[in-house]
């Protein structure tokens, strides 16, 4: 139709407006398809926007998740989010988490979480520093038809492991020595302990010892164990990512994975209510630093796709 139009302006010698409104085109629709005109016809296609991914990152993304789905790696239990995160500080690719969902989605390898959220407890205050408030309780570890205790202090603002101890009982003594070599890693922190109602932690010898630290005692509502749920949580984590993962040989293997995970879950792996930092980026207190050169990665990558992109179109 343009070079219909343009044919019959040229014999007849009208110009093209004229020729235009004998066709009985609106005016728009002809300079539309004049600006069209050369190019591939696509109107059912999907036409690229200069913010997509570029083949290249989607592939990355894919292969990313992957290779960890293949090793048996636990990241992927905690979603899309997380493999987003752990690419981005790695320098696999730099793809937000909602770009990161969709090529997962499409791809078939996305992990739906369906549980349910409480509301109870939603008036609860976050600390907004490290060592204002440590968390501590008591883990069952199952071992050879018989239970091994996991005793833990967890910092509440960072949720970093301050120290752990994997004990043969779970005595009031032995909470006392969990907490005071925790306590001896930071001599000058002067914290509110947070516990439950347990045997160990209501003792009249252990309100005597934490009078002697000068620690403020603050136990949870009974029958409520969510409200010690930072380490409640952490606890799940270390039961599905390690215990139910591995075999504990003997009592100095069990002390050695289970260490190897505190470690790895403190300077390794990033946590979802973290900003998907790890713990000890909280306790160094370095968050406005990496979460900035995470946003320089994001927009350097947005700015190569506009280029890509615009290369496309004009090749094309």
């Amino acid at each position: 139709m343009v070079n219909y139009c343009k044919d019959i302006s040229k014999k007849s010698h009208l110009d093209i407006t004229s020729v235009i409104q004998m066709t009985g085109i609106r005016r728009s629709k002809f300079y539309e398809w004049r600006k069209r005109f050369g190019t591939e016809n696509n109107h059912n296609g999907t036409i690229p926007k200069v913010h997509w991914l570029t083949p290249e990152e989607r592939q990355a993304v894919i292969d990313y998740a992957r290779k960890y789905i293949s090793s048996g790696c636990y990241y992927l239990k905690d979603g899309y989010r997380r493999i987003a995160y752990n690419g981005l500080d790695e320098n696999v690719f730099a793809v937000s988490p909602t770009s990161v969902y969709r090529v997962l989605s499409q791809a078939g390898l996305l992990n739906k979480w369906k549980g349910k959220h409480s509301g109870k407890g939603s008036g609860y205050r976050q600390p907004d520093a490290p060592h204002l408030e440590w968390h501590t309780d008591i883990k069952y570890v199952n071992y050879r038809g018989t239970f091994l205790f996991f005793i833990g202090v967890m910092d509440g603002y960072s949720r970093y492991i301050l120290h752990h101890e994997l004990r043969i009982s779970m005595t009031e003594y032995d909470v006392e020595i969990t907490l005071q070599r925790a306590h001896e890693k930071f001599p000058d922190k002067k914290p509110r302990l947070i516990s439950d109602n347990g045997g160990q932690y209501v003792a009249k010898d252990f309100k005597l010892y934490l009078n002697e630290l000068g620690l403020q005692h603050v136990k949870t509502s009974p029958c409520y164990p969510q409200s010690n749920g930072k380490i409640e949580r952490f606890h799940r984590s270390l039961e599905d990512e390690c215990i139910r993962t591995t075999s504990l040989i003997n009592l100095e293997d069990a002390r050695k994975q289970i260490a190897d995970y505190v470690d790895h879950y403190n300077n390794k792996r990033l946590h979802s209510a973290l900003f998907y930092l790890r713990p000890v980026d909280f306790l160094s207190g370095n968050v406005e630093e990496l979460l900035k050169a995470r946003q320089d990665k994001l927009d350097k990558a947005s700015e190569r796709r506009v280029q890509y992109w615009s290369n496309k179109k004009n090749v094309a």
